[in-house]
């Protein structure tokens, strides 16, 4: 399939010059992470995962989760990258917002830096922030990057792209 790239306007990378298979690297961007007031997670210790057509996903370490919001759910799922998942769900002001975050606590050899971490996906949150940028959620509801204004897509999860 084809797929005609956006235009990369100065200071802009295109997620379709990202590699496949996918990466993790460390990352020192600022992230932050906000719901009715409480923090949910800050950190400049991130790990990134960069894939062809996806925005970056943010692994934040647990030392800068507000952990006791969280808690374990059942939800599971496999990534042919990173190995299996699990899932949390935020318990803020008598409600739960469910399956939020995700973790790999064995990850394959190759992002073993995702350890523990927790990624979040930006669409059920207030705010969620890179440098001090709101973010826009990857489209598509399963996948978690967070579109910052230096990508440039289209981006995976967009009607049409099952099979980018």
């Amino acid at each position: 399939m084809t797929v005609t790239r956006d235009p990369v306007l100065p200071g802009q990378t295109s997620v379709w010059d990202f590699p496949r298979p996918a990466i993790a690297e460390r990352c020192a961007r600022h992230i932050r992470i906000e719901h009715r007031g409480q923090v949910i997670a800050d950190t400049r210790a991130s790990v990134r995962t960069l894939e062809t057509s996806h925005p970056p996903s943010y692994y934040i370490p647990p030392d800068d989760v507000t952990m006791a919001l969280l808690r374990r759910s059942t939800h599971r799922s496999f990534c042919e990258w990173k190995g299996d998942a699990v899932y949390y769900d935020l318990v803020l002001d008598g409600e739960t917002h469910r399956d939020i975050a995700w973790s790999y606590p064995a990850p394959t050899r190759a992002f073993a830096a995702l350890r523990d971490h927790l990624a979040f996906y930006a669409a059920p949150f207030d705010v969620c922030t890179v440098d001090g940028e709101m973010v826009v959620p990857q489209p598509g509801g399963f996948y978690g990057g967070w579109i910052t204004a230096d990508l440039a897509g289209p981006f995976k999860g967009v009607p049409g792209s099952r099979y980018w």
